[in-house]
Order: C-alpha cells, then sequence, then structure tokens
C-alpha cells in the first residue's frame, strides 16, 4: 500500500484493524452460542454431556453461551412436546 500525501494509508490500516477485531468478536460469539446451544440441548433433553471451548473469559463468548444454552432448553422443551425426543 502506498503511502498517500494526505495519510490515507493510515485510515485504510486503521480500518482494517477494527475490522478485524469486530470478525474476531463474531466469531467467539458465533462459536460461544453454538456450544450454548449444544449444553442446554443435550443437558435438557438428557442426550450426553457436550465438551465445549469454554472460553469465558471473552466476554462476547460467554454472553453467547448463555442465550445459546437458553434456547437449547427451549428447543428440547418444544421437542419433547412434539415428541421428538424423551
Amino acid at each position: 500500500m502506498s503511502r498517500g500525501a494526505d495519510g490515507t494509508w493510515v485510515v485504510a490500516a486503521a480500518i482494517s484493524v477494527a475490522l478485524m477485531g469486530c470478525a474476531d468478536r463474531e466469531e467467539r460469539a458465533d462459536v460461544g452460542y453454538d456450544d450454548g446451544y449444544a449444553v442446554g440441548y443435550n443437558t435438557a433433553c438428557q442426550i450426553r454431556a457436550t465438551l465445549v471451548e469454554g472460553d469465558f473469559k471473552n466476554e462476547a463468548y460467554a454472553e453467547a453461551y448463555a442465550r445459546g444454552q437458553s434456547d437449547g432448553i427451549v428447543a428440547c422443551q418444544a421437542d419433547r412436546d412434539a415428541g421428538k425426543v424423551q
């Protein structure tokens, strides 16, 4: 990247770093939600123990994990009501 007279390369670099940070936060949230959902569903439906990353120091992971766990429990109950699981 060449440096423009107005320093546009600095702005471009800052935007790139910011976007990478957002992507990482979103990725951690996706993993957290999926882990939480699996734990919530499998525990509520008494299917099996579930291994997860457990990255609870990461705020995005932890928040999404909690939402996923709640959604997993609700999904298990819906599947029970529909007779899909015992």
